[in-house]
């Protein structure tokens, strides 16, 4: 879809998206961000789509953010809607249904973090760096890097890497749950590939629902978010896969799942 966005299906119903613009770090330009939001709506409304693998091309960038050289022609009139862009495209992505994996093949700034925050697995090759640096550019982050990473990470380290700008590298961030693994470039497919293998095992309408559940019930209290549960979870009881969780684990097999 579009120039800088190649998409590529499996049969497993995976659809592994790659940022394609390794001469701009893939940053965040004005038609990548229309693509990634189409795309995102495109990947969100085909029931064939089991996951969503996000990567960048190359082996420098995972995406570094804004593209800063068209960011300089923007006059002050138009930065709410160029930031409106960015965020619109990045939202977009949290808002996909099914799973989604940032695979974090080189750094990622600004933006480009907060693309990865809208994931929900992130898996980043040895050495990476990552950060939000805004602060230091006398703006701050505009795109969810404020609310996605506290939420992730808890108030007190996603203060100090947002209100120093502080950088990161792939050790530090496995280490305060920033992302679940790090892997060496060689091996990088590889993790995500155990990864979805692992979701291959679950209910794709269980694991939708769960999604749906957790990223619902996090904004509201605790009673709020039983009752979302509950809506959730009683949409599972009515799919062709319980009942074949429930034949599979009677007969000591592993189940086959059809996502209906």
């Amino acid at each position: 879809m579009g120039d800088h966005l190649q998409v590529e299906r499996d049969p497993d119903g995976v659809a592994w998206v790659t940022i394609d613009r390794p001469e701009a770090r893939n940053a965040l330009s004005r038609p990548l961000n229309l693509d990634l939001t189409r795309l995102a709506g495109a990947l969100g409304a085909d029931p064939d789509v089991r996951a969503v693998v996000l990567t960048g091309s190359g082996d420098k960038a995972f995406c570094a953010g804004a593209d800063l050289k068209e960011r300089k022609g923007v006059s002050a009139a138009d930065t709410g809607a160029y930031v409106d862009a960015i965020s619109g495209a990045i939202n977009a992505w949290a808002r996909l249904p099914r799973p989604t994996l940032a695979l974090m093949n080189g750094s990622a700034f600004g933006g480009g973090m907060e693309l990865a925050l809208a994931c929900d697995f992130r898996i980043a090759v040895e050495g990476a760096q990552m950060a939000l640096t805004e602060v230091r550019l006398g703006i701050m982050p505009g795109a969810g890097g404020t609310q996605r990473l506290p939420r992730l990470i808890g108030v007190a380290r996603a203060k100090e890497l947002i209100l120093l700008g502080r950088r990161i590298d792939a050790a530090r961030a496995l280490e305060i749950g920033l992302v679940m693994q790090v892997a060496a470039r060689e091996g990088l497919r590889d993790a995500a590939a155990a990864v979805l293998a692992e979701l291959a095992g679950c209910a794709p309408r269980s694991v939708e629902m769960s999604k749906q559940a957790i990223e619902r019930g996090i904004e509201v209290g605790i009673d709020e978010g039983l009752r979302i549960e509950r809506a959730c979870y009683e949409v599972t009881l009515f799919t062709e896969d319980r009942n074949e969780g429930l034949r599979a684990f009677a007969e000591k097999r592993s189940p086959r799942y059809t996502g209906r």
